[in-house]
């Protein structure tokens, strides 16, 4: 991963082999971003995206195996116990221009894949909502 900051915003690129998911985390925590936006674009091989059943409280997900193009990747940087949160969905779309998308769990880079994060002033927390099933904001 290479990256650069102008201004508020850090610029990444995550190279081929690179997994998003954790390389964005350690980046947060190597550059303490506790709070801030995400979007990315780029092409992975390998996916795994969920989807959270509101009724059961459970996330299902499914793994994609190929050549997808990240169409969106959107998120927020918030804090649970301390530490960087990363909240992302993700539209990834096949050869056949069919669109997958949900909750990103993990991605795999199959070319390249490039990253803005814009850092927020302040911080916001989560905790999780027995009531939801989920980590929710506190803001």
């Amino acid at each position: 991963m290479q990256h650069r900051k102008s201004g508020t915003t850090f610029i990444l690129r995550i190279d081929r082999g690179e997994e998003i998911v954790s390389t964005l985390k350690a980046f947060c925590i190597e550059q303490q971003i506790l709070f801030g936006t995400v979007q990315g674009i780029g092409a992975v091989g390998n996916a795994v995206i969920g989807l959270f059943e509101t009724r059961t409280k459970e996330y299902h997900t499914t793994t994609l195996s190929g050549d997808f193009e990240i169409a969106s990747l959107l998120g927020n940087i918030t804090t649970m116990g301390g530490e960087p949160y990363l909240h992302l969905h993700a539209t990834l779309t096949d050869e056949t221009f069919l669109a997958y998308g949900g909750h990103l769990t993990s991605a795999v880079v199959s070319g390249t894949c490039e990253i803005f994060i814009t850092v927020l002033e302040g911080r916001i927390d989560r905790r999780f909502d027995a009531d939801v099933g989920l980590n929710i904001l506190e803001p």
